[in-house]
């Protein structure tokens, strides 16, 4: 009936402590998985917290990450399969060449940076450099040069759309909890994260690239002589370039089309009980995975049971996504049925920042101390749901407000650094001056460009 410690008043501020360092133990000095970590963080929470009866503190973490999971499990997933049929059919590496012929062989940067800012939307950060890395490299393997803008280019483009524009794990959880409405915020996503992903990527990667010469190395991926067959790959043997762009465009339509008309002919009207079945995420991201594995099974000679194998292995890795989003999205609430969102936004009220620099400050400072942005944004989204509604903006801003500050100084304890420098072949202080500086480009852009629009184009 009552919590272990009786802390008096400065409950929610031992309850934060108590999370936010059990959070860095268990996930960045003893390098225990993610989901399991979160959630003994969260059930740390509630047994210390006053505000949460002891008998009902588990309840509540497994209610919180089922009510997650219910929200994110099946697009997570889904995008998963995308991601996966994207990559191993040829469809991603068509996009690229698509984004190349578009641009021109000499703007090799732009071309790189489109794909990997579009493909973002619907595949997870982690695939995209996966698979644009190789491509960067060839393309410096051809021309002899630009390897640290092309890196650059890669990583800002990605990156950005992984923080700010859902259906990607993050901010498609931050939406469900905040209440924003998805079409709004893929809108807001686009307008506040292209801006910024420019400053960070090209802008930022031309001015780098003119100091620091990277040169190609052997690679965890692809060597300097697999390169070459990257780079030969003939148009023939991928798919198409609409076959390609496919499963995007229907997430985009799909979840477009049910905001304009819910906006044009109201959300009780007939059309908008159509869109509102099709423009879910959760059957957007179906039809558009169903078409992505078409594509796959078309590209490839694995048979069914291949085939059926080679798509299990992606839902397993989709899996694990979507049980850390969703524990990360328990911890939030957890740390919010303690007390610790009005705890710090009274203190951060008292200096005079806004709800929107509240977000982000909180969001940075967890990823700074935890260093993973799905669950710095999952675990603000908690933190400051129940302020949406104080808000004199479209709540959409609040979601960019904290993908802006979970993107900030991406380093050692960021699995995400670890990944750009083994797959992008490059040292330590390489991937400071290259993804460091564009994780923390991005954050501090994001949130002055979102602080404009909301000033600008409110959508209240």
């Amino acid at each position: 009936m009552y919590p272990v410690l009786q802390l008096g008043g400065q409950g929610p501020l031992v309850s934060l402590l108590v999370g936010v360092i059990m959070v860095v133990l268990l996930l960045v000095v003893l390098e225990v998985p993610a989901f399991v970590g979160l959630i003994i963080a969260s059930f740390a929470v509630g047994l210390v917290s006053p505000a949460i009866p002891l008998a009902e503190a588990v309840g509540q973490v497994a209610e919180a990450f089922g009510n997650g999971m219910a929200g994110i499990g099946i697009p997570i997933l889904m995008a998963a399969i995308i991601g996966k049929a994207m990559t191993e059919s040829g469809a991603a590496n068509r996009v690229v060449r698509g984004f190349s012929s578009l641009f021109g062989e000499e703007r090799t940067e732009i071309s790189l940076f489109s794909s990997s800012f579009v493909m973002a939307i619907p595949v997870f950060f982690d695939n995209v450099f996966y698979l644009l890395a190789p491509i960067a490299r060839s393309a410096r393997s051809r021309t002899g040069r630009n390897y640290t803008l092309y890196i650059v280019a890669v990583a800002a483009g990605g990156v950005t759309t992984h923080g700010f524009i859902p259906p990607t794990p993050g901010p498609l959880l931050a939406v469900a909890e905040i209440g924003a409405n998805l079409g709004t915020t893929m809108l807001v996503g686009v307008m506040v994260g292209l801006p910024t992903a420019i400053v960070a990527g090209p802008v930022y990667g031309h001015w780098i690239n003119r100091r620091v010469d990277v040169p190609l190395r052997d690679a965890m991926g692809t060597t300097v002589d697999e390169l070459q067959d990257i780079a030969e790959t003939s148009v023939d043997e991928l798919p198409g370039v609409f076959e390609s762009v496919l499963p995007i465009l229907l997430v985009i339509v799909l979840v477009g089309a049910d905001t304009t008309v819910n906006t044009v002919y109201g959300e009780e009207s007939d059309p908008a009980a159509i869109t509102s079945f099709v423009g879910d995420p959760n059957f957007a991201l179906t039809v558009a995975a169903v078409v992505a594995a078409l594509t796959y099974f078309r590209m490839t000679d694995l048979g069914r049971e291949g085939f059926s194998d080679e798509l299990t292995e992606a839902l397993k890795s989709g899996g694990n996504i979507a049980a850390i989003t969703a524990a990360g999205g328990a911890f939030g609430v957890m740390l919010q049925a303690a007390g610790a969102g009005d705890y710090i936004a009274g203190g951060l009220e008292d200096i005079g920042l806004s709800l929107l620099l509240t977000a982000w400050l909180i969001a940075a400072g967890v990823r700074v101390v935890q260093g993973s942005a799905t669950v710095a944004i999952v675990t603000t989204a908690g933190i400051m749901a129940p302020f949406a509604g104080d808000l004199a903006v479209n709540s959409a801003y609040m979601v960019m407000a904290i993908g802006a500050g979970a993107s900030i100084f991406s380093w050692y304890n960021d699995s995400g650094f670890w990944i750009v420098k083994e797959i992008g072949g490059l040292t330590q202080e390489e991937t400071l001056k290259t993804w460091t500086v564009v994780t923390t480009l991005i954050s501090l852009v994001g949130i002055v460009v979102t602080l404009v629009w909301a000033t600008v184009l409110p959508f209240s």
